[in-house]
C-alpha cells in the first residue's frame, strides 16, 4: 500500500550536461502530471512521464527541472553577409551623396540589427532524453519510497480501525437477540398493567414481538458488513493500487451500518453502531491519501 504525496529528487549528468528532477506528489483521483518545459524541450517531455508513470498510478505530480551545460558554452555566433552588406553599401552611399566622412567601423557594423545572430548549436536529443529519464527515474524511485513508507503507516492505521470495528461489531452481534426478548418483556409487563387482572392473549403478543422482531432484524447487514470487512483486510495486504477499491468498501460498510443504524431500536445497539461510524469516518478520511 502507497499513499498519494511524497517528494523526490534525481540528478544525472555527464561531460556535458547535468538534469535535476524534482517531483512533489498529492491526493488526485486520477493520475495528473503537470510540468513546464519550454519548447526547446519539449522533445523530453514524454519520456520523464513514462518514467514517473512506471510507479505512479494515481495522484497530481508536479514535475520541476534544472538542466545545465558543464564546461564550454555550446552557443555560436552567426555573422549575416548579406545583411552586413548593405549596411556597408548603404554607408557608402551616405558618403557620396552628402560628402561626409565615412567613419562605418567594424564595431558600428556589428552592432547593427540582426547582423550578428546567437544561436545554440545543434544538440544530441538522445542524450539528452537519456539524461532527463535517467533523472525522472531516480526522482520517481525516491518519490515511490517515500510514498511506501506513508503507505505503511496508513495501513497500520487501517487495521487498528477496522479492529475498532469489529469489536463493536461483535457486541451487536451478542446484543442484537437481546433486543426482540427485552421487547417482549417490556410489552407483556405493560399489557399486563394495563388489563390489571384480565388475563393477556398471548397470540397477540407473540404476533407483536414477531413484527417488531421483524423489523428490527439485522442479521443480513452484519453478515454483509462482516463480509465488506474481511474484503478491505485482504485488499490491505495487495501491491496493486487498492485506493478506490477502499473507497467503495468503506460506503458500502457506512450503508450496512447506517442500516444497522436506523432498524436499531436499542440504546445500547445505537451506541455501537455509532461506536462503528466514527471509526469508518476515520478510515474514509485515511483513504483519500491512498493510492
Amino acid at each position: 500500500m502507497k499513499s498519494m504525496t511524497g517528494y523526490g529528487k534525481g540528478e544525472a549528468s555527464n561531460e556535458h550536461r547535468k538534469v535535476t528532477i524534482e517531483l512533489k506528489a498529492v491526493n488526485n483521483r486520477y493520475l495528473e502530471m503537470n510540468s513546464r518545459f519550454p519548447k526547446a524541450l519539449g522533445f523530453v517531455e514524454d519520456a520523464v512521464k513514462k518514467r514517473i508513470q512506471e510507479v505512479v498510478r494515481r495522484g497530481t505530480v508536479d514535475i520541476m527541472y534544472t538542466y545545465e551545460i558543464i564546461g564550454e558554452s555550446d552557443k555560436k555566433v552567426s555573422l549575416d553577409y548579406g545583411l552586413a552588406s548593405e549596411y556597408v553599401a548603404a554607408a557608402k552611399a551616405v558618403q557620396s551623396e552628402f560628402g561626409l566622412a565615412n567613419d562605418f567601423t567594424v564595431s558600428s557594423l556589428l552592432r547593427m540589427p540582426d547582423v550578428l545572430t546567437l544561436t545554440a548549436a545543434e544538440e544530441d536529443r538522445d542524450e539528452i532524453t537519456a539524461l532527463f529519464s535517467e533523472a525522472a527515474s531516480k526522482a520517481a524511485a525516491e518519490l515511490d519510497a517515500m510514498r511506501s513508507v506513508e503507505g505503511a503507516g496508513i495501513k497500520t492505521d487501517f487495521k487498528k480501525l477496522i479492529g475498532n470495528i469489529v469489536k463493536a461489531l461483535t457486541a451487536v452481534v451478542t446484543r442484537a437477540p437481546g433486543v426482540v426478548a427485552d421487547y417482549r418483556d417490556k410489552i407483556t409487563k405493560r399489557v399486563t398493567e394495563l388489563l390489571e387482572g384480565v388475563p393477556v392473549d398471548e397470540s397477540r403478543i407473540a404476533m407483536e414481538v414477531a413484527v417488531f422482531a421483524d423489523k428490527c432484524d439485522i442479521n443480513e447487514e452484519i453478515s454483509r458488513l462482516t463480509s465488506h470487512i474481511d474484503q478491505f483486510l485482504a485488499a490491505l495486504e495487495l501491491n496493486e493500487p487498492q485506493g478506490r477499491r477502499l473507497d467503495f468498501l468503506s460506503q458500502e460498510m457506512n450503508r450496512e451500518i447506517n442500516t444497522m443504524g436506523s432498524k436499531a431500536n436499542d440504546l445500547e445497539l445505537t451506541k455501537l453502531v455509532l461506536e462503528m461510524k466514527n471509526e469508518l469516518e476515520k478510515i474514509k478520511e485515511q483513504i483519500r491519501n491512498v493510492e
